[in-house]
């Protein structure tokens, strides 16, 4: 049952909310209302402390003990509520008789969350007014509630078709402006991506809607069985299915991922499949020699690294995995530990500054900090946070580490620059920056590596790997690969 379906059973009786079991409850007392206070909380923490919800919401449910259904619709009002904001802005700035702005930090959560129940849930109209009036007294009081359920009125007076035709400009127009209302994104993103892509407004953004229309949609949970310590068939035996393109990938169609044995265990773990491909890519390439000390630059939170730990122990390799985030290297040393071999190490260590010597790695990876416009899908709130200033506030750290990796890799041996994002000026301007500044430096064919990735192949002539949520069904995963050549 999806979450949407649930959320049509949730009605409130008179009394409050229907008792979750029986018996009797310890601590302190349920909000009357705890799913919509739980998203509330969250989406006053993304807007106020930038808090990402991935991180929040699951350490709120498990702290206050909802679970189930209430769980179910928290989740719901939280992501729904993040991905559409867009969209429910343009409406809430037709209803509200002044600039959307003006209105009170603590309100604006409520109003959207409000929208989102009304215009894209099965959860009938009055229960979405009442419930959240409800919730807007008492936490920002009668008079600001008063406000609250005035404007939801509004709201309810259209579906959301007939408010996208009334507030979304005209699409032939303004294709542009059109999807960033109808699709939920900024105007830059939408153009960004629709450059990233080779799409022009003249001649339609065809698959620019469907990436966007991808951003939108509910994400997989993906997992990894980390060679050596556990197998698919393993995650299969807990209900996973087996992934796509990965050998090592599994899709977990439901259920809390960290209940699973193998997970626990440090044996599999939670990571997309583009991700686990990126990495791959890197261990395939012919490194022309000596093949036995590998470095992770910009390891943290340690995905990439847990699973390049593992292949290079079952092939007689060590890793070094460096981030330069004291906290994040401790999450690095959790997922390299007990790889085969014991052949992981995690250090912390700032890649613009090595802290080891020059070309003493064979293979290097370096997945630099971007903006993050390639995970929309499961960090919906990246896309109101970044702009445009934040790619070019990027570009010199990229570079850099682009440069400090190239540095560390022997001659002959090969570097793996990847992004989670497919911004043109993160991924194909800083690979061009650097090949131009070096004479020792081979593009290779990246997709060549990954032949069992269909539609990979993007830049010149085809060499570097992008990734697409909307025809892959991964994150939007940049690779280039490049071979630093025998002096």
């Amino acid at each position: 049952m999806s979450e949407q379906s649930r959320s049509r059973h949730q009605r409130p009786r008179k009394g409050g909310r229907p008792r979750q079991g029986g018996g009797h409850r310890s601590g302190p007392p349920q909000p009357r209302d705890p799913a919509r206070r739980v998203a509330y909380d969250v989406l006053r923490a993304v807007e106020q402390r930038d808090a990402y919800a991935n991180l929040l919401l699951p350490v709120l449910l498990g702290e206050r003990g909802i679970h189930g259904r209430d769980a179910a619709l928290a989740t719901e009002l939280t992501y729904g509520t993040l991905r559409r904001q867009g969209t429910y802005d343009a409406i809430l700035g037709t209803c509200v008789d002044r600039s959307l702005s003006s209105v009170d930090a603590e309100v604006l959560p409520l109003l959207r969350m409000g929208s989102h129940q009304l215009l894209s849930t099965n959860i009938p109209p009055h229960a979405a007014v009442s419930e959240t009036v409800d919730l807007a007294r008492r936490v920002v009081g009668q008079h600001r509630g008063k406000f609250v359920n005035a404007i939801l009125r509004k709201v309810s007076a259209r579906d959301l078709d007939a408010w996208v035709a009334i507030v979304a400009p005209d699409r032939e127009r303004d294709p542009s402006g059109y999807l960033s209302v109808v699709e939920s994104h900024p105007r830059w993103v939408v153009k960004e991506l629709a450059r990233a892509l080779g799409e022009r407004s003249r001649d339609g953004l065809v698959q620019t809607e469907r990436l966007l229309t991808a951003h939108n949609e509910r994400p997989r949970v993906t997992l990894v069985a980390k060679p050596g310590r556990a197998k698919v068939a393993d995650l299969e035996e807990s209900g996973a299915l087996p992934g796509r393109y990965s050998p090592f990938a599994a899709y977990l169609p439901e259920g809390d991922p960290g209940l699973l044995r193998e997970v626990r265990q440090n044996r599999a773990a939670v990571q997309d499949e583009a991700s686990q491909l990126v990495a791959l890519a890197l261990t395939r390439v012919d490194a022309g020699g000596r093949d036995a000390l590998w470095l992770d630059m910009c390891a943290g939170p340690g995905g990439k690294a847990g699973l390049l730990a593992s292949l290079a122990g079952q092939g007689g390799a060590r890793l070094v995995a460096s981030e330069v985030q004291p906290a994040r290297a401790g999450l690095v040393a959790k997922a390299v530990r007990r790889a085969p071999r014991d052949a992981g190490r995690a250090v912390v260590a700032d890649g613009t500054r090595p802290a080891w010597r020059p070309g003493v790695f064979d293979r290097v990876l370096v997945d630099v900090p971007c903006t993050g416009l390639g995970a929309l899908r499961r960090r919906p709130e990246s896309r109101w946070r970044r702009t445009p200033e934040n790619v070019t506030q990027l570009a010199p750290l990229q570079r850099d580490l682009l440069t400090r990796a190239v540095e560390s890799v022997r001659p002959g041996g090969v570097v793996a620059y990847v992004t989670c994002s497919p911004h043109l000026d993160e991924t194909d301007g800083i690979v061009r920056a650097v090949l131009a500044e070096r004479d020792d430096l081979e593009l290779l064919r990246a997709p060549d590596y990954l032949d069992e990735v269909p539609d990979l192949a993007a830049g010149p002539e085809g060499k570097y790997a992008q990734f697409w949520p909307h025809v892959h069904g991964t994150d939007a995963m940049f690779l280039a690969l490049l071979r630093r050549t025998p002096e």
